[in-house]
């Protein structure tokens, strides 16, 4: 089985000790007290403040000898301290080079300096004054090494330091170099860095927290890295300044760990270093120049993996949300209204926008009384409402078959007439019976055929009436059952627009309770809300003899809030089966681990021989950042095979079946 670090997440801790200003020896100890902690948490990486050896607010004491000399040894004592340990350890002090003084970063692994990276930016305006003391990096100043106990070490600010066969690469910043137009994480970036480190010393002002956080969700996202920052803590002079050692962890964009105002303090955090490389490469506006110099590290390996058996209860610390197309999930419609509204605003107005520039006047589409139907109503709804045109227009259709029940034809009965739109029943009984006779099919047996003909027909419905209205036929299906294939083969699988093409079925909940929260009121509220608790069906099987649903696509195909966890780590982060599943046993944890994977199983066979239908999509908004148009995200060819997919999933049913 693979540890941790083979499926790609890199342990970092950021650390905030308390400082002795001018007093290396005391500092030394803190500073080897904190590494002791990070290696007992199993960090890879851990990091300290700016000029964390000294103190940052030294001021024109860095210029006495004693200081500098107590400095130079405390970092030797602290890199024999890390001998032994498989961690990457990053301190801040204060190097003479050639007579010049330096802030600079020491990265240090195992009892040895592998790199010296250099402040490249010096603030030198308002409450700071740093050009007092120390010297920018240039290339002209000196070599690009420096000379430390007869070794001569790699110095400048362009060091990449790699664990072998993890594919890592970090890189270095200190403080101002992330505050400036041209920041030195932007190169390094393009060099093929997805770890940063900013040893750092901001001071707090009203408002600089907010301006530190959106400066890294923007750099984190547009480099597509993960940005490790730690700032001096509170123990640091307070004569002019506060500085409240806020420490954030950030992974493209999203915020994993943070503190402030905590001093003697550590943060840790998984960086799925796996999903920043597979983003990275899919992002081919990225120009990598891969420069710089590389310096390689041992790999950390599995430390605290006794065993294989340990493997899928080992800690990750990292959230692991559930719900990843719907972030605020647990917190309610009320959390996240701005972003459903949205969603729904570039629904409605995609369909509004094609029906304009197409002159189409009248829109056609079957309403079940399901949740999907319903959700592509309201957004068509919208849409004519947004263009001044007559809800009449909209033609909506029933078309009960054998596994209608009442329930689901009154809530579609309701809907529309709540709506004013032109409302027809077209029972397709008959038809289909004819088909059976047609296709010597024996009605009794309700199989696939017995299915698909009545998908079909309904279909072949719409189309008709969209050649009589001179209509546009409005699809319903949703991304979840298109990476399933939940759909029939040029049945519900085919339209002329499909406004829930890019919406996953735990999204679509959402987007229907939303709407009758805030944009519904009496009746209609009322028949949203007894959608929204009606079981999925596609009600092609009868009910059972009291008229209740008897067939239940969650029964057949496993919940569907498992398999749009696996669509989106699957199709956003490139993740393999073994990663899905280890993260499946945390954001589901009340679910037997058997259970996860073999809807696993369902899941990948699906997504796999179902491609054909896919590569036939009708047109159809994006919404999030996961799609699976063939024209626009997702191409794949239909014959591929699966059986690495599925090996991997063998080999963890294996495991189980050992334990």
């Amino acid at each position: 089985m693979k540890d941790r670090h083979a499926l790609g997440y890199l342990r970092t801790a950021a650390v905030v000790p308390e400082v002795f200003i001018g007093n290396p020896d005391k500092n030394t100890e803190k500073i080897m007290l904190w590494m002791d902690r990070a290696e007992a948490e199993q960090a890879d990486v851990v990091v300290f403040p700016e000029l964390s050896v000294t103190g940052y607010t030294c001021a024109d004491m860095f210029f006495q000898e004693t200081l500098l000399g107590a400095s130079d040894h405390a970092v030797s004592q602290i890199t024999a301290h890390s001998k032994g340990k498989k961690m990457l350890v990053v301190i801040g002090a204060p190097l003479r080079v050639h007579g010049v003084l330096f802030n600079v970063a020491y990265a240090i692994y195992d009892g040895e300096i592998l790199g010296i990276v250099p402040k490249s930016y010096m603030p030198n305006y308002s409450e700071f004054y740093e050009l007092r003391w120390f010297k920018p990096y240039t290339d002209a100043i000196l070599a690009d090494t420096v000379l430390i106990g007869g070794k001569e070490i790699p110095f400048g600010p362009e060091l990449y330091f790699d664990f072998e066969g993890m594919h890592t690469c970090i890189a270095i910043e200190i403080c101002e170099d992330l505050f400036v137009p041209n920041s030195p994480s932007v190169t390094h970036g393009l060099n093929g860095a997805n770890v940063v480190l900013n040893l750092s010393a901001s001071d707090e002002l009203v408002g600089k927290a907010d301006y530190r956080k959106s400066l890294l969700e923007a750099q984190t996202t547009k480099s597509v890295m993960a940005y490790v920052y730690v700032s001096a803590g509170m123990s640091e002079s307070t004569t002019d300044l506060l500085f409240g050692g806020h420490t954030m962890i950030y992974e493209n964009g999203t915020l994993l760990s943070e503190s402030r105002f905590e001093e003697d303090h550590m943060i840790l955090s998984d960086i799925d270093v796996e999903a920043l490389n597979i983003r990275r490469m899919r992002t081919t506006s990225i120009d990598s120049r891969l420069g710089g110099r590389h310096i390689r590290m041992t790999h950390p390996g599995s430390v605290g993996l006794a065993s294989e058996e340990t493997f899928y209860e080992s800690p990750i610390l990292r959230h692991i949300n559930a719900y990843p197309f719907v972030p605020f999930h647990g917190e309610g419609v009320e959390r996240g209204k701005v972003l459903l509204s949205d969603i729904f605003s570039i629904q409605y107005i995609g369909l509004a926008t094609r029906l304009k520039k197409t002159g189409i006047k009248r829109s056609i589409l079957g309403i079940s009384g399901g949740l999907d139907s319903t959700l592509a109503l309201l957004v068509t709804a919208e849409a004519y409402r947004y263009l001044g045109r007559d809800p009449k227009d909209i033609v909506a259709v029933t078309m009960p078959g054998y596994g209608t029940t009442g329930r689901t034809k009154g809530n579609a009965d309701s809907l529309m007439a709540e709506f004013g739109v032109t409302s027809l029943t077209i029972p397709i009984h008959e038809v289909c019976e004819q088909q059976f006779k047609d296709l010597n099919h024996d009605p009794s047996l309700h199989d696939i055929t017995y299915e698909n003909v009545q998908a079909r027909q309904r279909t072949a419905n719409l189309m008709n009436l969209s050649n009589k209205e001179n209509g546009l036929v409005i699809g319903t299906g949703d991304l979840s059952e298109l990476a399933l294939g939940w759909c029939t083969y040029n049945g519900d699988h085919m339209s002329m627009y499909n406004v829930n093409a890019s919406i996953p079925k735990t999204l679509v909940k959402y987007l229907v309770q939303w709407y009758a929260t805030f944009k519904a009121g009496g009746a209609l509220k009322a028949v949203l809300e007894d959608i929204l608790d009606t079981p999925i069906s596609p009600e092609l099987l009868p009910p059972d003899e009291n008229g209740n649903l008897v067939q239940k696509t969650e029964e057949k195909l496993g919940k569907y809030d498992i398999h749009d966890f696996i669509l989106y780590h699957l199709m956003r982060n490139g993740a393999g089966p073994e990663k899905i599943y280890f993260q499946l046993l945390r954001a589901f944890d009340d679910l037997a681990p058997k259970q996860l994977l073999e809807q696993m199983k369902v899941f990948y066979r699906r997504f796999f021989t179902q491609q054909f239908k896919r590569s036939t999509l009708p047109d159809g908004v994006k919404v999030g950042t996961v799609s699976l148009s063939p024209r626009g995200d997702w191409r794949m060819p239909s014959d591929m095979e699966y059986t690495l997919w599925m090996k991997e999933l063998d080999q963890i049913s294996a495991s189980l079946h050992a334990e």
